[in-house]
């Protein structure tokens, strides 16, 4: 590993838990949640991540032995907003302990890392970078608001034919906005509803 390449990461918590959203909802997978964001969605749930000071410095042995703890080798990297950091290190460690490697990410830094799965998830609050849209496996946009729908599918014309589309009711609206999701769904097939399973059946 090059001297340049980072050995530790800011980490928010980890944990062992079903996939509650897009492609993958369902699924075991352990979660690593890094610390830090600068992309400041008033809607976030969880702002406690975006202040890198505030959490520990874990080495990427110390996250990798601990995910390898649990049974599933699907680990998911997600934040705050993951790609801030230089992740080739940390996914080459977890691909060599096992591990299918997916990432969350609004795209708005440079891409890193070697993935198996990357759930783009684009915010008004910073685009995501241009270079970065290729690299979607799936298109997640929360939709917090009307003007969501029509911002939503300036993204689905960027991606790629293969690239899975799916529209998240943001969880505080959820009650006033999943039904204009399934609407939108059902009159735009090319879209699928993710739903935040985790949060209905209460877990992580």
């Amino acid at each position: 590993m090059s001297e340049n390449q980072p050995r530790q990461y800011p980490v928010m918590e980890m944990f062992y838990s079903l996939q509650g959203e897009g492609y993958h909802q369902g699924k075991a997978a352990y979660f690593i949640r890094l610390a830090g964001c600068d992309v400041g969605c008033v809607w976030c749930d969880v702002k406690d991540s975006w202040d890198a000071s505030k959490h520990p410095v874990l080495s990427i042995e110390e996250i990798v032995q601990t995910a390898l703890a649990h049974p599933a080798r699907l680990a998911i990297i997600t934040g705050g907003e993951p790609l801030l950091y230089n992740l080739d290190p940390l996914t080459t460690a977890l691909k060599a302990a096992g591990f299918q490697t997916n990432i969350e990410t609004s795209g708005s830094s440079p891409m890193s890392g070697q993935w198996d799965w990357v759930c783009l998830s684009p915010k008004k609050f910073k685009a995501p970078l241009v270079d970065n849209i290729a690299f979607a496996s799936e298109l997640k946009v929360v939709v917090f608001n009307q003007s969501d729908f029509e911002w939503a599918e300036s993204y689905a014309k960027e991606v790629h034919p293969h690239c899975k589309l799916y529209l998240q009711p943001e969880w505080d609206k959820q009650a006033q906005i999943t039904p204009l999701v399934i609407e939108y769904v059902k009159a735009n097939p090319k879209w699928e509803l993710s739903a935040q399973l985790h949060k209905y059946i209460q877990v992580p």
